[in-house]
């Protein structure tokens, strides 16, 4: 299923993110919990949800990790370096059923807390002066053509990188092909992505697409590009790899309408030896408190509590801790 760009994704993963947090003073007291960088939405999240569950669990009972992402969180969590972790939805279903992407690693161990928690969608964007010189605004035609194509997404982590990868075998290409006709394809941290674009260094940009997501407002505001949607063939392929088609926005400059794109979603899921009463107290906190957490954020506001036991928005079994709340809140 996954190829060129998985390939660097498998051979990087544990020697990457995973054992970058191995170096990290390890205190059994505190919960851990798997965020992103700091400035990201998911660690904006981990942020609110500390100010919350530490009046619940005790003073210094919360540490976050601001380093992580959607297909390296469900790992981190598997191997003991998070207690809890923002996951995708989609990335949490592979690692547990141990998709080729993790070759030969899965996640048998980790359960969900709320899911549905925001969505994630995978979007394409391009540079207005790029399309005009293609000649075509449809993503089929641009990769399909001879022309040299710079595509730009961020580091092995993200959830961006596998489906990148879908995008272009869905149509009939991949890095090695887009580089073979002059092309490139191209990982950069969230703070490199803006400049890249503004200064005229890449043609397209993969990303999830998240309602108030700082670096593709910056590209947005700064360059003058277009949201491209997802062509049919892309679309089957990542239906058929655990995402949801749908549409996301109008939420940028350069997007007057809504666009397609596939949906990761967004799960909180835990270890199956966090114990029983802490996930109870932490999936209580977030689902009486869900006003505070979608204030805190333009990406959760469309949160619903009274779905977040299902199984379409965790993709995973959940917590025995977070089925016996759901289950006396009268949610299931």
């Amino acid at each position: 299923m996954f190829d060129t760009i998985g390939k660097t994704f498998r051979k990087t993963l544990l020697t990457g993110t995973i054992l970058a947090l191995g170096t990290m003073s390890l205190s059994a007291d505190p919960v851990r919990v798997g965020a992103m960088r700091e400035g990201s939405s998911w660690y904006v999240f981990a942020a609110a949800l500390e100010q919350l569950i530490e009046p619940v669990l005790g003073s210094n009972s919360v540490e976050i990790i601001a380093r992580g992402g959607g297909v390296a969180n469900p790992m981190v969590v598997q191997i003991g370096k998070a207690d809890i972790a923002l996951s995708n939805t989609a990335t949490a279903v592979w690692a547990y059923e141990g998709s080729d992407l993790y070759e030969g690693m899965s996640a048998p161990d980790i359960r969900a807390l709320v899911g549905g928690l925001n969505d994630v969608y995978i979007g394409v964007i391009a540079r207005e002066a790029f399309l005009q010189k293609a000649g075509s605004r449809d993503l089929k035609d641009i990769l399909q053509a001879e022309i040299p194509v710079r595509v730009v997404i961020k580091p092995v982590g993200s959830s961006a990188v596998p489906a990148a990868e879908l995008i272009f075998r869905s149509l009939g290409t991949s890095t090695r092909q887009i580089r073979e006709k002059g092309g490139d394809v191209v990982q950069l941290g969230t703070s490199q992505i803006a400049d890249q674009l503004r200064n005229g260094g890449a043609d397209l940009y993969i990303d999830t697409m998240i309602k108030g997501h700082p670096t593709i407002t910056e590209v947005a505001l700064t360059t003058d590009v277009a949201f491209l949607d997802l062509p049919d063939e892309a679309q089957k392929l990542m239906a058929e790899n655990g995402m949801t088609i749908g549409t996301y926005g109008p939420w940028f400059d350069g997007q007057p309408e809504a666009t397609i794109g596939a949906n990761l979603g967004t799960v909180l899921i835990a270890s199956d030896k966090l114990d029983e009463e802490t996930a109870y107290r932490i999936t209580k906190t977030i689902i009486e408190n869900a006003d505070a957490l979608k204030a805190s954020h333009g990406a959760w506001s469309r949160f619903d509590p009274a779905k977040a036991m299902l199984p379409e928005k965790t993709g995973i079994p959940l917590h025995p801790g977070a089925a016996r709340y759901y289950s006396e809140a009268g949610l299931m």
